[in-house]
Formats: structure tokens, sequence, C-alpha cells
């Protein structure tokens, strides 16, 4: 059996002993008074084991790692339509470009960029006090922590600062693919981003895609086999934006990426491991993030291919 605390520890002061730590998120102020050095990782598998090292009880801001969550509420609730409003291929271009949308009539390459996730909060809105409860309900219910709630000042930054993705919503909005208020829409997915979780919380809460759609944490089946592959299909494919290419050939996983500096990655049938260092590389990825990660499949020999 491979001993994935010595894995984590080996990580730890391998990364740790590295001079540049990439650049914190500094367009969102309430990001940017984040130290840079932190650095957490945590392993849960679907038999039960969990593993922690440095900071993995700290929580942060898990920003774009949220669009996951809230599409796997939309394929359970608008699968039917989803698909005809958002497409499923690599943007290769930065995650808020305005210039693809104007190309491709409103509709945006993947839910993972943020006009796609724009689109995928507007498919699963009730309102915005009830969407953001059922958004809260449901990470609570993965992650088995009551205490996730949102950050309120760092949504605050969101909206503050978010003249792109509300000029993204509203050009959605002009070729008819949001159905409601464009700032309606936007203050939920502002809240999303905005949520605070660890990385062993994010380890729970996405077990479900390493057990093909069953959640050992929660005790239910949340996606059927199908979606649940699907999800790790399109995180393989558009997790990390225009770097998911780089992300792909060095640590082969399905994953999805946060500006928070959080990075979560699927081995499916096997373990979720989420890492969190807030120093972002040019692509806004987690600088040392990817660099654990890299350094997990190569020691653990557990990458996909």
């Amino acid at each position: 059996m491979i001993n994935y605390q010595e894995i984590l520890d080996k990580i730890y002061n391998e990364v740790y002993a590295e001079q540049y730590r990439g650049k914190v998120a500094d367009y969102i102020p309430a990001l940017a008074r984040v130290p840079v050095d932190k650095f957490g990782m945590a392993i849960c598998t679907i038999d039960g084991r969990e593993f922690i090292v440095g900071d993995a009880h700290e929580n942060f801001s898990i920003q774009s790692i949220s669009k996951v969550f809230t599409l796997t509420l939309a394929i359970d609730k608008a699968a039917d339509t989803l698909w005809q409003r958002v497409g499923r291929e690599p943007s290769g271009n930065r995650f808020n470009s305005l210039v693809q949308l104007e190309y491709e009539n409103g509709i945006p390459r993947n839910p993972f960029i943020n006009a796609g996730a724009i689109v995928v909060t507007d498919s699963i809105f009730e309102g915005i006090g009830k969407t953001k409860n059922n958004i809260l309900r449901f990470v609570r219910e993965l992650s088995n922590n009551q205490t996730i709630s949102f950050d309120e000042e760092v949504a605050e930054s969101e909206r503050i600062y978010g003249d792109r993705n509300r000029a993204l919503a509203n050009f959605i909005r002009s070729y008819g693919n949001l159905n409601h208020a464009a700032d309606d829409v936007l203050d939920v997915y502002f809240h999303q981003c905005a949520i605070p979780m660890s990385c062993i919380d994010l380890a729970r809460g996405f077990l479900f895609l390493a057990n093909k759609g069953f959640s050992p944490i929660a005790n239910k089946q949340i996606l059927n086999i199908r979606q649940a592959k699907r999800i790790n299909s399109l995180m393989i494919t558009c997790g990390l934006y225009d770097a998911v290419g780089d992300f792909v050939y060095r640590v082969g996983l399905p994953g999805k990426s946060g500006v928070g500096g959080g990075i979560l990655a699927i081995i499916p049938n096997q373990l979720v491991v989420a890492v969190w260092s807030p120093g972002l590389n040019e692509a806004g990825n987690s600088l040392l993030g990817t660099l654990a990660l890299e350094l997990f499949t190569t020691y653990a020999s557990n990458s996909i291919f």
C-alpha cells in the first residue's frame, strides 16, 4: 500500500525549499493580503483514509473551484438544456476573455471559463437568496462541514472589481443566453467564488468524482457514473484554462484551479488530492501547487496515464 503521508511530507520539504513562490491575486484586495508562504495539501481516499501536511486545515477562498460544485448542480437539474447553452471545448484563451464570446455568438466555450460559469449559475438560479442557500447546503453536505459560509468581504471585492464579469454577463444576455437579470446572477456568482474552504474540506467534498458519483462523506449518490465521468473529462480538458495542456503534461490528472491558490485533482477510483499555495504563475494557477501535484503523481506513480 502506498504511504501517502510519507509522500506528502517529502513533497512539503521539497516545495518549501523553493525560493520563488509566484504572486498572489492582488486584483482582489481581500486575496492580496494572504501570505505567499502558505502551503497545505490533503488527500482523501474513497475507502476513508485521510492524509494532510502543512496548512491543510486553513481556509482559503476557493474561487473558480466553486465552478465544479455549480456545474454538478446544473447537470443534475438542467442537463437537457445546459449543453445547448455552454460548450465543452478547451478555450485556449484567458479565463475572462470577451473575444471568443463574440466569435461564438454568446455561447461560452466551456463551463469553467468565467462566461461559461456565469451561464451555469444562471441555469440553477431560483432567486438570489434561494440559489445561494442551495449552493451552501450542497457544499456543506459534500464536505461534512456545516460551518462553511460565504466570505462577504471577498464577495464585495468581487463585486467592486468585477467589471469584466459584468461585461461578460451582459454580453451573454445580449445574445439571449442569460435568462435572469445579469446583476442577480452575478451576485450569486460572486458569492460562490467567495466560499472559504480548506484542503481537507475540498478533498472530502469532491470524493464523489473519484467514486463514480457516490459521496462516501454524504453517503449518497450525487451523480450517476456517466455524469461523474463527464465532469472529470471536462476538468482534464478545461480545468486550468489556457494552461491546461501544461498541467496535464506535468501532473496527468483531471484538475480544477482557483486564483485563491487552490488546485483540486482527481484520481478516479482512488482518491482526491487538494493543494493550496496562494502564489500564482502567469496563467493564474498556483505555482507551487502545480509543482506539488507533479511531484505527487511522480512519487506515487498514480497518474491516469
